[in-house]
């Protein structure tokens, strides 16, 4: 241990002796740790936002649509010639579904929302049935939600979301005022929780109406997105099942026909994004880790000058009786010590840039231990193998011819 110390200490006077050299062969190695760092906490910060977000849906729910999840545009466009789904195929799961606890639904459109001379622009406009709060763990903050009777009745009642609060009710209370969609008025009955913004898209900028009052303004030209909850977490197939059933009934769909609906879960939605995030994270981890090559490089390259340049100091030292595994470990030290210092101030830019990144689009970030620890061991392990030949070659030298260099 005292001898490694001492090496180190020896490699940092050596550094600080050419420091503006040291700090450009720092670069290439700051460059790639921060980068892998910046990407892996950023990518851990979205999973965990997208695991968050699904946990939402619920273990026991599923939802039934016409498009379902799209990895392409042939998908794309094939799914958009399928039939779309009504409150009707609702309503009729609703009644044949055993094993459904809760069924409901929502269509979604985007509108102007208006207040006076205030405006929010492109809201999104859910009509919405009374049980999907339920259905979906939707928190409610103020008031409540549109209810049974709101829906059997068509009322002109809305459930925002705190941009709608902020830019059409700064100040004031919101409950009892009236706002307009589309040249309607509607009646404010309560808010969500404020949830924030991620990858610059606002998750407060909605109104909740009745699903019928929605239908009646809007018409049903959309496809309808249909919510059950499942009585069990076990007996989640089953009632997939139930459902398959009763929608390919409905659409008078053939034994060997496919299914012209999507049946999905929470599940299927975090696997396709660990799909997407896994792959997206050895690409860019690669094309960062063309940054640690370079440094890597540059340090041997500057080991190899620091050589020539101590080639007579080298000479001294093997002459009073330095063997070549001392002189060997000296230059080791000096390329491991400076490769260390890159990665550790290439964590603190990473971290740095990472929170900055974050603050500015709203992309959650989350700092795992074992990628700081990743970050020190790689760089250590790039300063050690291109520090390797280098430190072969000052140890190989021969002190007479060492000592006769100018």
């Amino acid at each position: 241990m005292r001898q490694f110390l001492e090496s180190v200490k020896i490699a940092l006077a050596a550094l600080w002796a050419s420091k503006m050299r040291s700090i450009l062969t720092l670069v290439g190695m700051i460059i790639g740790v921060a980068t892998i760092i910046a990407i892996v906490s950023l990518i851990t910060g979205m999973n965990q936002y997208v695991a968050a977000e699904i946990d939402q849906l619920g273990a026991t729910t599923f939802i039934v649509d016409r498009e379902g999840i799209i990895t392409s545009e042939e998908t794309w466009w094939e799914r958009m010639k399928r039939k779309k789904l009504t409150t009707d195929d609702m309503e009729a799961i609703a009644k044949a579904c055993q094993g459904c606890e809760q069924v409901g639904g929502r269509e979604i459109t985007m509108r102007k929302i208006k207040r006076g001379n205030q405006y929010v622009n492109d809201a999104y406009v859910m009509g919405s049935t009374a049980n999907y709060p339920q259905i979906v763990d939707f928190e409610i903050e103020t008031g409540h939600y549109p209810s049974e009777s709101d829906n059997e009745h068509r009322r002109s009642v809305a459930f925002i979301g705190y941009d709608v609060i902020d830019e059409l009710f700064p100040g004031v209370s919101h409950i009892g005022k009236t706002i307009m969609i589309s040249g309607k008025e509607y009646t404010v009955i309560g808010n969500g929780k404020r949830r924030g913004s991620t990858l610059g898209q606002s998750r407060d900028n909605y109104v909740v109406i009745p699903l019928s009052t929605f239908e009646r303004q809007f018409g049903k030209r959309r496809s309808f997105e249909i919510y059950v909850k499942s009585q069990s977490f076990e007996s989640m197939d089953e009632t997939k099942d139930e459902v398959r059933a009763v929608m390919r009934a409905r659409h008078k769909l053939k034994y060997g026909d496919s299914d012209d609906f999507e049946i999905f879960t929470a599940g299927d939605i975090m696997s396709m994004w660990e799909n997407f995030s896994r792959g997206a994270f050895i690409v860019m981890v690669g094309i960062s880790s063309i940054a640690l090559i370079v440094g890597g490089i540059v340090i041997m390259n500057i080991m190899l000058v620091s050589v020539t340049e101590r080639t007579r100091e080298i000479g001294i030292r093997k002459a009073i009786g330095a063997r070549k595994a001392s002189v060997m470990w000296q230059f080791m030290s000096e390329a491991l010590t400076l490769s260390v210092i890159g990665g550790a101030v290439g964590i603190l830019c990473g971290i740095a840039f990472g929170k900055g990144l974050s603050a500015l689009s709203g992309i959650p970030m989350g700092i795992e231990v074992w990628s700081i620890a990743a970050g020190i061991l790689v760089s250590g392990g790039v300063g050690t193998i291109f520090g390797v030949y280098p430190a072969m070659k000052a140890a190989r030298l021969d002190p007479i011819e060492a000592l006769r260099y100018e």
